[in-house]
């Protein structure tokens, strides 16, 4: 079992959501979900997680990326890392995706995702974070 961190996933999917809540919450963790951006922007406002997972396509293309944008503008919600989990690379809006600009993210994934994978990537940037803090702390 993981040290029981907090983990909000944002997609607009509600399979996914469930899928992914199923698979981290059999490991210890706390999971919150979110199926819009503006919701999951207020939820990391009012209950800092320790990771977030966000899907890029929701309400519109490249939706996910301007909150995780917006995250790292905000004082409060920059160190907490970020998933990018997305079927776009199979899409034909992949072209949309930037490819020469700095991503706002930690690690991205694509869907379907490999539960054995995304716990790997998410205890190790939760056990990364938690080094980053006990430097600075």
């Amino acid at each position: 079992m993981s040290s029981a961190g907090k983990i909000l996933i944002v997609d607009d999917d509600p399979d996914f959501l469930e899928y992914t809540r199923i698979v981290l919450e059999s490991q210890g963790y706390h999971v919150r979900t979110a199926a819009t951006t503006e919701l999951a922007l207020n939820m990391m406002r009012e209950h800092k997680p320790d990771i977030v997972l966000l899907d890029v396509m929701m309400s519109y293309v490249l939706d996910g990326l301007n909150v995780a944008r917006q995250m790292r503008d905000d004082p409060e919600l920059r160190d907490v890392p970020v998933i990018m989990i997305s079927a776009i690379v199979s899409r034909q809006e992949a072209g949309l995706f930037p490819t020469d600009e700095y991503l706002a993210v930690d690690t991205f994934m694509t869907k379907p995702v490999d539960p054995a994978d995304l716990l790997k990537q998410v205890a190790r940037l939760i056990r990364h974070n938690d080094g980053k803090m006990n430097k600075e702390g």
